[in-house]
């Protein structure tokens, strides 16, 4: 709103208000803003949260320092949320449809997360939400968000080519002049970082780019449901969810900051995606809120962000990726994540085979999801494939430890695109 404002008094020459028109000024206004509520209402949602005696739900499983834990405010992920949506209402162009599907996939996953929470708190169901309620949601917002972007005339891009100079030699890239509706997306290691959905259904004749589409809304309800899901197991210890989506959405921000504008695309090798500056402004509020809940959620931690953050925090990482078509990145950038999903799922497998084949189930990890495998000692009487570390790591050890690896991840993510 103040962005529209400051566009109404601009007519009117009053001084500072041609600012607003800069991404980089309303993406460090978003920063800012953001950092500034979540410390200032986070104390405030701490306390009433206390009031209302909306505790974490703890199950003793034997770590150090886990029944220290029980009656933390949970639920915190509302402050994230309330400092995400409230810079972007103030400076964010509205119209924008990119803004638009981000503040709605913020609030879709946000009011998921805060139900599964709810049913936990109010009726002390440790389960919460069914898990098929869970994926039905997370479906529900692939489905709008592909639907969108296959309908919405606003998104769209132009495609990046090379041709050799004729006088120098040298090979350049361009720009097609016109933007187009596609179905292409940033694939590492090949040239031009070009894929096409399309070329998966050149079977389908004329009919081919429809099926594209398809395709693309399939792999968009994948990554959301995905990533969703391993932000929500990555949680499980102080800091860790919040600094690891952190670094990744600074990583996706600059992404975002890069292939919405022409020269840096160019230059880069990438695809340009018009409109999509807009995205800088909302990343920018993102890391801020999650910066300034790290203030309460680092170890030891003052209130735990609940599903009503981590649900949200995946999806809103997912649809970010997948508005810059920079979803099949995300394997990379996002591999915490899908190693946390990963290690429960072998976990779980290889527990249910052992037990049908040998009558007695056996593990492969400690314990999952993978961050609690290190908390744990062993050779102490859990039958499990992997024994190291043999001494137990403490719990902030491990979560900055795991910080070092999603930079790290970060780091190689960006190397990707420059190896053809």
């Amino acid at each position: 709103m103040l962005y529209y404002l400051a566009q109404y008094l601009e007519q009117y020459n009053i001084p500072g208000m041609r600012l607003m028109d800069y991404i980089t000024f309303r993406s460090g206004a978003a920063l800012i803003l953001s950092i500034f509520i979540a410390t200032v209402i986070g104390r405030r949602i701490i306390d009433k949260l206390q009031l209302m005696q909306v505790g974490e739900i703890v199950r003793n499983l034997g770590l150090e320092g886990q029944m220290s834990k029980k009656g933390t405010p949970t639920m915190g992920g509302i402050i994230i949320i309330i400092s995400i949506l409230i810079p972007c209402l103030l400076i964010g162009k509205l119209e924008n449809i990119y803004m638009l599907l981000m503040i709605i996939s913020t609030i879709w996953l946000g009011s998921l997360g805060f139900a599964d929470d709810y049913i936990k708190v109010a009726h002390h169901d440790k389960d919460g939400l069914k898990g098929k309620f869970k994926i039905v949601g997370q479906i529900g917002l692939g489905l709008i968000v592909g639907i969108t972007m296959y309908l919405s005339p606003s998104i769209v891009m132009r495609e990046n080519i090379e041709y050799e100079n004729k006088a120098s030699h040298e090979i350049e890239v361009v720009h097609k002049a016109e933007n187009i509706k596609s179905t292409q997306t940033t694939i590492p290691f090949v040239k031009n970082n070009n894929f096409d959905y399309a070329m998966l259904t050149q079977w389908m004749g004329d009919k081919a780019q429809t099926g594209g589409w398809i395709v693309f809304i399939i792999v968009t309800i994948f990554v959301v449901t995905a990533v969703s899901n391993g932000a929500n197991l990555t949680d499980g210890l102080d800091g860790l969810a919040t600094g690891t989506s952190a670094i990744i959405g600074t990583a996706l921000a600059i992404m975002c900051y890069l292939g919405s504008n022409v020269m840096y695309a160019s230059y880069l090798n990438m695809m340009y995606i018009p409109g999509s500056e807009e995205l800088v402004v909302y990343a920018s509020a993102f890391i801020g809120a999650l910066i300034g809940f790290l203030w309460y959620n680092s170890y030891p931690a003052q209130v735990f962000m609940g599903d009503t953050g981590s649900l949200t925090l995946g999806g809103i990482i997912a649809v970010f990726a997948i508005l810059i078509r920079k979803e099949l990145l995300v394997p990379v950038l996002c591999a915490i994540f899908f190693i946390e999903d990963l290690s429960v799922i072998i976990q779980v497998g290889y527990f249910k085979f052992t037990k049908k084949k040998y009558g007695v189930g056996k593990r492969v990890f400690k314990m999952t999801p993978l961050h609690h495998h290190f908390q744990k000692a062993g050779n102490a009487g859990i039958d499990a494939i992997i024994q190291h570390p043999v001494k137990p790591i403490p719990e902030s050890k491990i979560v900055m430890r795991f910080f070092i690896v999603a930079i790290f991840l970060a780091v190689i993510t960006f190397v990707t695109l420059k190896i053809r």
